[in-house]
């Protein structure tokens, strides 16, 4: 089994997994498929998760958790992750520079993983570069986050009323002509606060014609850990799979 490792990218801290064995990707040597895993509000990351660690070990997937607070990881500053730096500029600029000059490896052979928080965060990164994010896999993304806005959390310092978090939420940045080519949503029908803002984002998706995949139906404990850990074969899977499939799109190397 591979091992977790804690380091700092840019002066902030990040969970970094280690497989046993790296499966080979990408046309340089040492190339390999890396995931950005985004954490969700209660900032658990998957060093603390056995069947998430199992699957990345058996895929050979090196793994970067960035810890992001309670950031929504989108463009706006938020004062408890940095009084500088939005949480999506340091996944862009820091994890990703990080990541290409310890293990050389650059897209399209990373992919980004999230749940809740992590999960709309995801998306809206994939959304708005998919050249770099060209996967995504959320698990019940919290897409309509302006919902908890006014529950005195650093959301109300980001957006001052909850129409503005409205308007930069995931669904509205969709564009109708730049997207990311793989992407799989899923959420427990029983997920009170998500679930809606899931099935419209995917409501949009679909009526603009953009391919994705998707799991509205399988319903294993709302929104928690429970759901999470039941959905990752077939998330994992996607971004084997996906990973592969970037891959083949790479032009050969010739020496």
């Amino acid at each position: 089994m591979g091992v977790w490792e804690q380091t700092t990218i840019a002066g902030k801290t990040a969970d970094i997994f280690l497989p046993s064995r790296v499966e080979a990707l990408g046309t340089r040597p040492g190339a390999g498929g890396v995931v950005i895993f985004l954490h969700g509000h209660g900032m658990q990351t998957l060093a603390e998760k056995p069947v998430f660690t199992e699957w990345l070990d058996r895929f050979g997937l090196r793994t970067v958790c960035p810890h992001g607070k309670r950031s929504w990881w989108g463009e706006k500053v938020c004062a408890e992750f940095d009084p500088e730096i939005s949480p999506a500029k340091y996944v862009r600029e820091n994890v990703l520079g990080w990541i290409a000059e310890t293990w050389d490896v650059t897209p399209p052979a990373i992919a980004l993983l999230g749940v809740s928080m992590g999960g709309q965060g995801a998306l809206k990164l994939a959304y708005r570069r998919p050249q770099d994010f060209p996967i995504v896999v959320a698990l019940s993304p919290a897409v309509d986050f302006q919902i908890w806005h006014g529950r005195g959390l650093p959301l109300d310092e980001m957006y001052p009323t909850p129409e503005s978090a409205r308007q930069d939420t995931a669904t509205l940045q969709l564009h109708p002509l730049n997207w990311p080519r793989n992407q799989l949503i899923t959420c427990d029908p029983s997920d009170e606060d998500w679930f809606e803002g899931a099935e419209r984002l995917i409501s949009k998706l679909s009526s603009t014609g953009i391919p994705f995949e998707s799991d509205l139906a399988t319903m294993y404990g709302g929104h928690s850990w429970d759901y999470f850990n039941h959905m990752a074969p077939r998330a994992m899977t996607y971004i084997r799979d996906r990973l592969e499939q970037e891959r083949n799109r790479l032009p050969t190397v010739r020496r």
